[in-house]
């Protein structure tokens, strides 16, 4: 195989625009007649300016006319390019790119996006797509709507069919399965706390009773008075759509006898008419707290239970209506434990003595919960024809005895979800949020056990949270080796994530970014994950205004130190996004010969100083290479000597700065180095 290059190709941000204007023509021409999968050295803020018109051109000329057609009518679906597997094992090999949907404004702009990604970046996660709640967090649930927020005005244009954000969401779905992308939707085990979710469903969460700094009641009863106080609104109120509603709490909600799209209309109106449905949720808010009755708060790690107030007088918000939250705390915290005051966990099992004591009984599954939730996913599962989906929070264990229960599918939400729809799309796959961390830290027992009895196929991990050159970077790697090859799951090379794209962790990603991305790319044992955003980051010394960070575009918050004031801005970090491009252009064409190729396991993994050189090998059928890098060896270089393979051909050999270092028949190894050799 003869590698390409790209050809003159400048290292400067500003010289790469240039490149491109003087260059697209060719560049989209080489990607229309399928000689690279993806627009070569095009920006992905040059991308989202492409018009609509020039895409569908675009794709028409790749993909065929009538192919474009036929994914533009909502009423279709296109094929997933994993539609027909048996199972779910296709996830434990993609390179993931998770998108904030967010951040570039719309689902259509998602596909154009798509264009900058090569053949092996070849799944996406959409993070929620869901309406917002407090704070318009994406992970807050408002409602089972599509967020109208990522409504794309300018496709709607030149399409008047496509005139609504979930007819926008299945074309573009459509779109970038045809691309050969697979996607994947959040499955979220909470909502907004007074989502409509919530009201029109309280038995299917818990409450509580505070007055000013104490909690006067969390027992299973207070559901009653939830229900009646809701009933009691809409006998003061009346029916937002004018339908006849039974005053008897019981009966109105009961799904036997009053549906829950029935109860939605009478207590919050029409779909369509979202700002009407606010201002009614509102009202029904204000009730419920002049009654002192709130959603019990979703939590985080061991003990999971037992909430107090917290004591403090300025632990509070005062939301825009005047109305005063107080923060809760865990009574008896351990060293993770958090309380999620804008949220509120689906109550998916029964309580042992009227909750007294905030202890669940997990013998006592509340089968109903269960299936309503797996139900409204598998419904948008089908509805858009979505891949995979990626568990959120996926840590939260909280059966500190699991071992002294039998394990049915009501061991965990995303277990059963993934099974609830895995009997209609065998294929649909299942990434968890989980960190890989010591036992009994985030949840209750051994978090690779936990994955394991909940069917998980692949999990995030924690490599992102450790800076490259920090020994514990290695040690954790080599775990997630052994993890991949011992238990059911595997983990992901995870390069970066929304989570992690905050000033808190800019030292994280000051530099190796270059090896994360190869590892990431060519390590075909696990999975990996990386973020929109990741491919031209800048290295920020010190912070950087809040929209140069995705995280911070998860929330809409105005006021204070994660308050964002215009649109998400791309990096402008032209090295980085050079280097990327020469590992993207050589996978291009490494992948064209085989998408799955043989990994043939740890060559060599030498410990010089305490820092790692690490080879390993790839077979493209039948057509070896050697892949190796550094992390690093400070201070002094290291010469890798291939005279034990004298016909090897150096197809490429990288530094940080993306210059070559070759001494005679050897590789002359410095700070993340990494190179790719060809075999004979």
């Amino acid at each position: 195989m003869h590698f390409e290059s790209v050809k003159n190709f400048p290292s400067d941000f500003s010289l790469q625009k240039a490149f491109w204007q003087a260059n697209a023509q060719s560049i989209i021409g080489n990607y229309t007649n399928n000689k690279n999968s993806y627009l070569v050295g095009c920006q992905p803020a040059i991308a989202l300016q492409m018009p609509t018109a020039q895409i569908i051109y675009i794709l028409s000329k790749r993909f065929d006319d009538d192919k474009v057609r036929f994914c533009l009518n909502p009423d279709n679906v296109f094929d997933s390019p994993i539609a027909h597997q048996p199972d779910t094992e296709w996830l434990k090999t993609v390179s993931m790119v998770g998108v904030n949907v967010r951040t570039i404004g719309s689902f259509w702009n998602v596909v154009k996006y798509a264009f900058t990604l090569p053949r092996h970046q070849s799944s996406i996660h959409l993070l929620p797509i869901w309406e917002c709640g407090v704070v318009a967090s994406l992970y807050g649930m408002a409602s089972w709507y599509i967020n109208t927020e990522f409504f794309d005005y300018e496709i709607a244009q030149q399409f008047p069919n496509l005139n609504t954000v979930e007819k926008q969401l299945k074309v573009a779905i459509n779109l970038l399965h045809l691309m050969g992308k697979t996607v994947g939707m959040d499955v979220v085990p909470h909502t907004d706390r007074y989502s409509e979710i919530a009201l029109a469903n309280p038995h299917y969460f818990e409450w509580l009773l505070r007055k000013d700094f104490e909690i006067l009641d969390h027992t299973d009863q207070l559901i009653n008075k939830v229900q009646n106080t809701i009933t009691d609104f809409l006998g003061e109120k009346g029916s937002a759509s004018g339908d006849y509603f039974p005053r008897n709490p019981s009966e109105f909600f009961d799904d036997a006898k009053n549906s829950e799209d029935v109860r939605l209309r009478i207590l919050f109106g029409k779909k369509e008419n979202k700002e009407s449905r606010n201002s009614r949720r509102n009202q029904l808010i204000n009730y419920l707290y002049a009654q002192g009755l709130e959603p019990v708060p979703a939590t985080m790690a061991p003990p999971y239970r037992g909430l107090i107030v917290d004591p403090s007088d300025t632990a509070k918000t005062v939301d825009n209506e005047g109305r005063v939250w107080r923060d809760y705390i865990i009574e008896k915290p351990q060293k993770m434990s958090r309380v999620f005051g804008p949220l509120a966990r689906y109550k998916l099992y029964n309580s042992k003595n009227n909750n007294t004591n905030w202890e669940l009984d997990f013998k006592s599954p509340k089968k109903n919960v269960f299936e309503y939730v797996a139900e409204k996913y598998l419904k948008v599962s089908l509805e858009y024809n979505i891949d995979f989906m990626r568990g959120d929070m996926s840590h939260v264990q909280m059966n500190p005895k699991v071992d002294e229960n039998k394990i049915d599918n009501y061991y965990d939400i995303h277990k059963y979800v993934k099974a609830y729809i895995g009997k209609v799309k065998p294929s649909f796959g299942y990434f968890a949020e989980s960190f890989l961390v010591e036992d009994n830290l985030m949840a209750f027992g051994n978090e690779a056990k936990h994955l394991n009895l909940s069917d998980t196929d692949t999990t995030l991990g924690n490599l992102q949270s450790i800076a490259l050159n920090d020994l514990e970077f290695t040690t954790e790697f080599i775990k997630y080796y052994h993890l991949g090859s011992t238990e059911k799951f595997k983990p992901n090379f995870t390069i970066f994530t929304a989570d992690k794209d905050d000033p808190r962790f800019d030292i994280f990603y000051l530099e190796g970014n270059e090896v994360r991305y190869f590892m990431a790319t060519f390590f075909k044992f696990f999975p990996s994950y990386s973020s929109l955003g990741f491919e031209m980051r800048d290295m920020h010394l010190m912070p950087a205004p809040n929209e140069y960070y995705t995280k911070l575009f998860v929330f809409q918050i105005n006021e204070g130190d994660k308050a964002t004031h215009g649109p998400y801005r791309w990096g402008e970090n032209g090295s980085l996004f050079y280097n990327l491009q020469q590992i993207n252009i050589i996978a291009d064409q490494l992948f064209t010969v085989s998408s799955s190729p043989i990994f043939s396991g740890l060559s060599s993994l030498e410990i010089f100083d305490k820092e790692k050189i690490m080879s390993w090998q790839l077979s493209f059928e039948g057509q070896s290479y050697l892949f190796i890098i550094t992390l690093k060896l400070p201070k002094k270089t290291y010469l890798f000597d291939l005279a034990q393979y004298p016909k090897a051909e150096i197809i490429d050999h990288f530094n940080a700065q993306g210059t070559k270092g070759l001494k005679g028949n050897s590789i002359l190894f410095d700070s993340y180095s990494y190179a790719i050799i060809k075999l004979s």
